[in-house]
C-alpha cells in the first residue's frame, strides 16, 4: 500500500512538472522515454527467446 501511495505521489509531481514545461520539451522527452522502453522490451524479448532456462 505504501508503494502505491509513493507511486501516485511521484506521478503527481511528474505530471505537475510536465504541465509547466514547454510542449516541445515534453514531446522530445516523451519520445526519448518511448524509444528507451521499446529498446528495453526488444532486449527482454530477445533474451527470453534465446535463453529459456531463466
Amino acid at each position: 500500500m505504501l508503494f502505491l501511495v509513493a507511486a501516485l505521489l511521484l506521478l503527481g509531481v511528474v505530471m505537475g512538472t510536465v504541465a509547466h514545461a514547454p510542449l516541445t520539451f515534453t514531446l522530445v522527452t516523451a519520445a526519448v522515454i518511448a524509444v528507451w522502453l521499446g529498446i528495453f522490451a526488444l532486449r527482454e524479448r530477445h533474451g527470453r527467446r534465446h535463453n529459456p532456462t531463466h
